[in-house]
């Protein structure tokens, strides 16, 4: 995707919402209901930015929100585009990108996961601490944009330890308790079968999804510091004893809304920028 592109996306954000941002939000499957904890928002569906990547999902609202988090200036993108949908890793990786053209320095990544680890429970939430990347490509083949970042970003680090501790504080502060494990990233749309879950645990996968992975390389490709937390909605094939669903996504979703965003909103009120 040219610079300019982006650039011309992230304009029109800032015309729209008058300044810049610190920090984003990208709300994954089931967890949209945090964009209602942002005060003097600013909405812009994703269809009237330019370059921009509609979800057709259900749970994935496409718009993207600017005001304030417990005073500090932020940016909620509702719901995400999906290469299982067809979307290149390009277009994935765009709405990062035009983040970082609105100033934004730390990106909050959430999504929705099947468990893998025996000991996680629906509705458990997940700290990332590293991710295997089991999608097939890498959104930065191809030439690189020096603007954006250099040619070889390091991922020792991708998870920032900062804002997991930060997390975790928030979360005792509700009385709830965080996990904290590795994200493997598949590229769907098909739910894993029984056999490829033994092996994922077997490569040290706590939890598998269809997302995030794309966004957290664009993310410490361009810079920013990075936190991913993982709700576990369900439990992946041959854990759990019944059919997995879309359905069972969301139902999750709804259950843990209101714990997850008082955790996101104590959790953003505590970070130094």
């Amino acid at each position: 995707m040219p610079l300019s592109k982006i650039k011309e996306a992230a304009r029109l954000i800032l015309d729209r919402c008058g300044s810049h941002a610190d920090m984003a939000v990208i709300l994954g499957s089931g967890l949209g209901g945090f964009s209602d904890r942002v005060k003097d928002a600013v909405e812009i569906p994703y269809s009237e930015i330019p370059g921009f990547p509609v979800s057709s999902v259900q749970g994935h609202a496409g718009r993207l929100f600017s005001g304030t988090v417990r005073g500090k200036k932020i940016i909620v993108l509702s719901g995400r585009a999906h290469h299982y949908e067809g979307f290149s890793p390009e277009e994935l990786v765009f709405p990062v990108r035009a983040l970082k053209f609105c100033g934004v320095k730390i990106l909050i990544i959430t999504n929705a996961a099947g468990g893998i680890n025996r000991t996680f429970s629906p509705g458990d939430l997940m700290a990332v601490s590293d991710h295997i990347n089991l999608m097939g490509f890498n959104p930065l083949r191809g030439g690189n944009i020096g603007e954006i970042g250099a040619r070889f970003p390091d991922m020792s680090f991708a998870y920032s330890k900062r804002l997991r501790e930060l997390f975790r504080e928030a979360a005792a502060g509700s009385g709830a308790e965080i996990r904290e494990g590795v994200y493997l990233a598949l590229s769907g749309p098909s739910y894993e079968t029984p056999a490829e879950i033994r092996a994922l645990a077997a490569l040290g996968a706590d939890a598998v999804g269809m997302s995030t992975v794309p966004e957290v390389i664009a993310a410490v490709h361009a810079g920013m510091e990075v936190f991913a937390v993982s709700c576990i909605t369900n439990l992946a094939a041959g854990i759990s004893s019944s059919p997995l669903s879309h359905e069972e996504v969301e139902e999750t979703g709804e259950r843990v809304k209101e714990k997850f965003s008082r955790i996101m909103e104590d959790f953003i009120g505590r970070i130094a920028l």
